[in-house]
């Protein structure tokens, strides 16, 4: 019987097997930041056991909330900050060099195929993309992750979503999630994995991927997974250049973590996204998704372009092809976060920063403030956000506001017209 690749990862990482359900790997990375893990660094302390497994396997960043908001804010970057120091953890990104956690580690070449990874956070998944297996866990289980490298799971359980067809301008990785997300529902992956395969994603770059991964969680998936290939490569290939005799080797080494053609599944979803329109949430679940058409003409107050989801340099050369010459609709403020400080610099050099500067957008620095409604762009009662995040919960970006999920180009089209409105509009008229 073949395996799928989540098969293949936990076999290679198995460190115990306690029960026939239950499986102890070990982990290759354990990423942390500033708001699960102090609790879990200051549970170790209070314990004696203030030591981590390895130093170089742990890798640390202040995202949420930087800089400091107040006391409380900088409290949690102190500790993270002396906790780093105190175990030599070189990898750690403080302010200035900090940037969105799913965004930064990847981009430092810090996720590998064939890896297991985990944090205390839930949109670990967005790593998947790589071709590991990537997972949030709560605070005993990154405890134990930073003091022994090791993680128990559950025997992975794969579904399989195979996508086909080609996107039209304006529609894009963000809008094909979304329809998964609408058609599984928020429990429909729960405790699986989900292979997103397929001519679809075969062609898709590593921002896109790193799109569909990341809200595989929202779907109730423990992870979110595609298979590394050329792309992949490519994209790592100034970090594993010293490490492979040509990228076709590493591309050729990448593919034993490809899942074998009699694996077994679960579930398999075909989806055909040749005919697929801009999608967009309403509610206040994940899964509450129509066809933007259906939500048209809906005021919005603010817009927000960022986050691990959509804060990469494609997400912004996107939304500033429709800014472009535009202004901010009357009434309406705009946020835009660079996910990462390279991110940033990027867009200063292609002229993009200063697009959104002149249609009126307010550009932060990288942070996950807005997100979640800690910093940076906190909705008052009533109002409602065009965003490109991954959560719509009631609340989600400030008490009493209201979040609706879409892709960056569909964010840039409500900027400019002030209501939800169909991107694809914008690149009929260029």
């Amino acid at each position: 019987m073949g395996q799928t690749i989540a098969q293949k990862i936990f076999k290679a990482h198995l460190r115990d097997n306690p029960t026939p359900e239950n499986m102890v790997l070990d982990l290759d990375v354990v990423l942390c930041h500033e708001i699960t893990t102090p609790i879990a660094i200051m549970d170790l302390v209070e314990k004696g056991m203030d030591r981590v497994f390895d130093p170089d396997k742990i890798k640390a960043v202040i995202d949420h909330v930087t800089p400091a908001k107040d006391s409380k804010t900088a409290q949690q970057g102190k500790i993270m900050r002396d906790w780093a120091k105190r175990h030599q953890i070189k990898d750690f990104f403080d302010v200035g060099e900090n940037g969105v956690c799913h965004a930064l580690f990847p981009e430092k070449g810090f996720i590998r195929p064939g890896y297991t990874v985990i944090m205390g956070d839930s949109h670990t998944c967005t790593h998947g993309a790589f071709g590991a297996f990537a997972a949030g866990v709560g605070t005993t289980d990154l405890e134990v992750g930073i003091l022994k490298g090791v993680c128990t799971f559950r025997q992975p359980v794969s579904m399989k979503i195979e996508i086909q067809g080609t996107l039209q301008p304006g529609v894009s990785a963000k809008d094909v999630i979304l329809t998964v997300i609408k058609k599984l529902t928020v429990n429909g992956a729960t405790d699986r994995i989900i292979e997103f395969v397929g001519p679809l994603v075969d062609n898709m770059n590593m921002a896109s991927r790193m799109t569909l991964c990341n809200m595989a969680v929202e779907a109730g998936a423990t992870s979110g997974i595609c298979y590394p290939d050329r792309v992949t490569a490519e994209y790592l290939w100034p970090f594993i250049k010293d490490d492979y005799v040509t990228i076709d080797a590493a591309i050729e080494e990448f593919s034993k973590y490809h899942s074998d053609a009699d694996a077994e599944y679960i579930e398999i979803l075909e989806l055909d996204v040749s005919e697929l329109v801009p999608q967009v949430t309403y509610g206040y679940k994940p899964d509450h998704v129509k066809d933007i058409s259906e939500m048209e003409g809906t005021p919005v107050d603010q817009i927000y372009i960022g986050s691990c989801t959509n804060g990469r340099i494609e997400d912004l050369r996107e939304a500033a092809s429709i800014l472009k010459g535009r202004k901010l609709a009357t009434g309406v403020r705009g946020i835009v976060t660079p996910a990462t400080p390279a991110i940033y610099s990027q867009a200063l050099d292609e002229g993009i920063i200063k697009i959104f500067m002149d249609s009126g957008f307010c550009v932060l620095n990288p942070t996950c403030g807005a997100c979640l409604g800690m910093s940076s762009g906190v909705l008052a009662e009533g109002e409602v956000c065009a965003s490109t995040t991954n959560r719509n919960f009631n609340g989600r970006m400030g008490k009493g506001g209201t979040v609706h999920l879409m892709s960056p180009a569909s964010a840039a089209a409500a900027a400019v017209t002030g209501t939800i409105s169909d991107p694809r509009q914008f690149y009929q008229k260029k």
